[in-house]
């Protein structure tokens, strides 16, 4: 286990976005291998440049693993799953799967939902991005009504992140898709999931008491 393995997010975020700030995938990650891990934080108020130095686009979460900087919970993500075999298999194929889903997790479904959401946010949900959201999800529907698990019968990294992406209530609560949903509460059942949840609205809740002091 990495004793110098620190996960970076903000300091505090309004209520919205509590639980599904980035750095959860890294926690729960960490906690599904079992790693040891530290959180620290970037005030939210300086977002925008007060680490562009560790993260260019002025984002969370990025990592820190002794020598090691990196960003992007993608490839966040994918160095974890390195030092674990319960996040990805250790076979070149294993490996393989585990690195396309993740990465089909990012680029064909939340890469179209995330637009999708924010042009929704003007109260048109039946936007022009509507179509092509269906598509992946129902592509995705079909996939998950023939297997648990996305790589080699057992949960990776890949499930991590795919459900990670498809948990979004928006979309959960977008058509019927019971394989997808079954999926999503199948993987949010678990208690490394549980755990990381907790973890990060009980870090946002002590923020609130943090700044409430300071007014």
């Amino acid at each position: 286990m990495s004793e110098d393995l620190t996960i970076w997010t903000l300091d505090w975020v309004p209520e919205g976005p509590r639980g599904f700030v980035r750095d959860l995938r890294l926690r729960w990650a960490a906690e599904e291998a079992g790693l040891r891990y530290d959180v620290r934080t970037v005030a939210f108020e300086d977002r925008d440049t007060n680490h562009l130095d560790r993260q260019p686009f002025g984002q969370v979460p990025f990592l820190t693993d002794g020598e090691i900087t990196i960003f992007e919970s993608g490839a966040c993500l994918l160095h974890l799953a390195r030092k674990s075999d319960t996040l990805m298999p250790r076979s070149a194929t294993g490996e393989a799967e585990t690195l396309q889903w993740v990465i089909a997790a990012l680029n064909s479904i939340e890469m179209v939902s995330v637009s999708w959401w924010f042009l929704g946010l003007s109260g048109d949900n039946e936007n022009g991005l509507s179509g092509w959201l269906d598509s992946r999800l129902a592509h995705m529907e079909a996939i998950l009504s023939e297997r648990e698990w996305l790589v080699r019968d057992r949960f990776t990294a890949a499930d991590l992140m795919m459900a990670d992406v498809l948990r979004v209530p928006a979309i959960r609560d977008r058509g019927d898709r019971p394989a997808s949903e079954s999926y999503v509460e199948r993987l949010v059942s678990r208690p490394a999931f549980k755990k990381a949840h907790a973890d990060q609205l009980r870090h946002f809740a002590a923020a609130d008491d943090s700044r409430a002091r300071r007014i």
